[in-house]
């Protein structure tokens, strides 16, 4: 984890109150209209995924997409959609978990190709209390029998004082993060 090697803070805008009161968004769509800063995000997710030898991407709605396009596609690796309820045609594995303030589910398919053995990396905007992350990771450990040592969790903002990147780690998980607030 890095805490801002990459000078990359000054493109994220934090707005308050945002979803509900009391909360502190950390808004990336500012990294993302701006195009150098965001090109230097992505080519550094493209190195890190590299340097785990991963073998496919999946990546949670909607925000990680953005980024995990570019990874994919750089690296030429299948990309995995992990979404919310009633998001995805097939028949799916879903898992609900909760979120810094409520909770929901996530979903991959079940026709989707990944296999015990595989590398993977789960890519996100950010991590906070981790339960997203934590819900995608487990869907693959559950239901494609993928080992937590062979999952990597990047994302381009860590909130530590939430514990969310800790409690991935304590669970045996790897995790990188590019801006740390």
């Amino acid at each position: 984890m890095m805490d801002d090697k990459l000078n990359l803070k000054k493109y994220i805008r934090n707005v308050d109150d945002f979803p509900i009161t009391g909360i502190k968004f950390r808004d990336i769509t500012s990294l993302i209209e701006t195009p150098k800063p965001f090109r230097k995000a992505c080519k550094e997710l493209t190195k890190i995924t590299k340097n785990f030898s991963a073998d496919l991407i999946v990546s949670i709605e909607s925000r990680g997409f953005i980024f995990a396009g570019t990874v994919s596609t750089d690296l030429l690796l299948p990309f995995v959609l992990a979404r919310k309820p009633g998001k995805l045609p097939n028949e799916t594995y879903i898992k609900s978990f909760d979120l810094e303030y409520g909770s929901t589910s996530i979903e991959i398919q079940k026709n989707t190709n990944i296999k015990k053995g595989q590398r993977v990396v789960i890519i996100d905007d950010l991590v906070a209390t981790g339960g997203t992350a934590i819900a995608c990771a487990e869907l693959l450990t559950e239901n494609f029998g993928v080992e937590k040592s062979d999952i990597l969790i990047l994302c381009i903002i860590d909130l530590p004082e939430l514990g969310g990147s800790k409690l991935i780690n304590d669970q045996g998980y790897n995790i990188e993060t590019l801006v740390s607030y």
